[in-house]
C-alpha cells in the first residue's frame, strides 16, 4: 500500500478522528459550529490535499488556503484556530501512516502530506498577515504629540 492507497481506504476514519481532536480542542470559533459544518470543512480540506499528493500540485491548495483566510479573517477567526485545524488533520494522517505502511515508506509519504498541509498553513498565514495589513491600514494612528503635551 503506497500514500495515496492508503488516504483513500481510511478517509472516514481520518475525517472522524481529525473532527472529534477539532471538538476536543475547544476552539473558540469552531465550538459555536455544529460538528457537521466542521466535518465538512475537514472533508473539504482532506479533499484537496490527497488531490494535491496525488498530483504533485499544490497550487489547489494554495487557493484554497487563501480562501478560507479571506472567509475565516472577517469572522474574527485566530490564524491559530485555523491552523490547528490543519495540523489535526495532518497528525491524524501521521498516525494512520505509521499503522498502515511500513518504516521505509515513512519519509515520503511524512513529506507528501507534510508538505501539502504546510503548504496550505503557509498561504494561510501569509493573507492573514495581508489581511490584518490592509486593515491597519485603515485604522487611526496614535498622536504621539497629545501624549508629550501631558508629560
Amino acid at each position: 500500500m503506497n500514500l495515496v492507497q492508503l488516504l483513500e481506504i481510511r478517509n472516514k476514519e481520518i475525517i472522524d478522528n481529525a473532527a472529534q481532536a477539532l471538538l476536543c480542542a475547544r476552539l473558540r470559533h469552531y465550538q459555536i459550529i455544529e460538528m457537521g459544518e466542521n466535518r465538512h470543512r475537514l472533508e473539504r480540506l482532506y479533499g484537496l490535499a490527497v488531490e494535491c499528493v496525488k498530483q504533485r500540485n499544490l497550487i489547489p491548495m494554495l487557493e484554497y488556503a487563501r480562501q478560507v483566510a479571506r472567509e475565516r479573517y472577517p469572522s474574527s477567526y485566530d490564524l491559530q484556530e485555523v491552523q490547528t485545524a490543519f495540523n489535526l488533520l495532518e497528525e491524524e494522517v501521521w498516525k494512520w501512516i505509521t499503522e498502515e505502511l511500513t518504516p521505509i515508506d515513512y519519509p515520503q509519504s511524512f513529506g507528501l502530506i507534510s508538505t501539502v498541509l504546510g503548504a496550505g498553513k503557509q498561504a494561510l498565514a501569509a493573507e492573514y498577515v495581508a489581511l490584518a495589513s490592509h486593515r491597519n491600514k485603515e485604522a487611526p494612528s496614535i498622536d504621539l504629540n497629545a501624549l508629550s503635551r501631558v508629560l
